[in-house]
């Protein structure tokens, strides 16, 4: 006979599996990290979309666990410095790796 005991117990089991699932690894994002790195991305795309002086559709913005690369074809050493800047400026940012390159 199944009692509210074994039901608690079985919940319990599958919470716990379930969590432990979602953990993440050593080079792995949790769920929690994947969002706010998705978020971080979102606002520096912003950034450099609203500043008129950057080409934002030749810079792309990638983020991991906090560290935004960013990565494209630039045309001045000036507007790889703007990059750089506005990408430390945003919220959440940790560090800022840059792979871009001048055209």
């Amino acid at each position: 006979m199944i009692t509210n005991k074994h039901v608690v117990r079985v919940l319990g089991i599958f919470s716990l599996l379930f969590m432990v699932a979602c953990a993440a690894g050593p080079g792995q994002s949790s769920t929690g990290e994947y969002i706010d790195d998705s978020v971080i991305t979102t606002r520096v795309k912003a950034a450099i979309f609203n500043d008129s002086t950057l080409k934002a559709s030749e810079i792309n913005v990638e983020t991991f666990k906090g560290e935004v690369q960013l990565s494209g074809f630039i045309n001045s050493k000036e507007d790889m410095n703007k990059a750089v800047e506005l990408t430390r400026s945003v919220k959440g940012v940790e560090s800022v790796k840059n792979d871009m390159r001048m055209k």
